[in-house]
């Protein structure tokens, strides 16, 4: 989505739409909402940031391999060590 339209407003339109937001909300509700929109792009910021920990391997396009359990079987010297 392009944001070039808030490049062409001027202080009047933003006025504007200051006022049309005040006369909607009230103004005891906009301090509340101000915090609920800063905590939810706090909350985002930091999905996105633990997610980008996540991503595939950029250079290969495979995601990161976990090590492999020895516990779980596979060859016969793991199952003669814990027996």
């Amino acid at each position: 989505m392009s944001m070039a339209f808030l490049q062409n407003m001027g202080p009047t339109e933003i006025l504007l739409i200051l006022l049309v937001v005040l006369l909607l909300f009230g103004a005891k509700r906009l301090p509340d909402l101000a915090r609920a929109l800063g905590r939810s792009l706090n909350e985002f910021r930091k999905g996105r940031e633990e997610g980008a920990g996540k991503r595939p391997d950029e250079k290969t396009g495979a995601a990161a391999k976990k090590p492999e359990d020895k516990s779980e079987g596979g060859d016969e010297a793991g199952r003669a060590q814990d027996a």
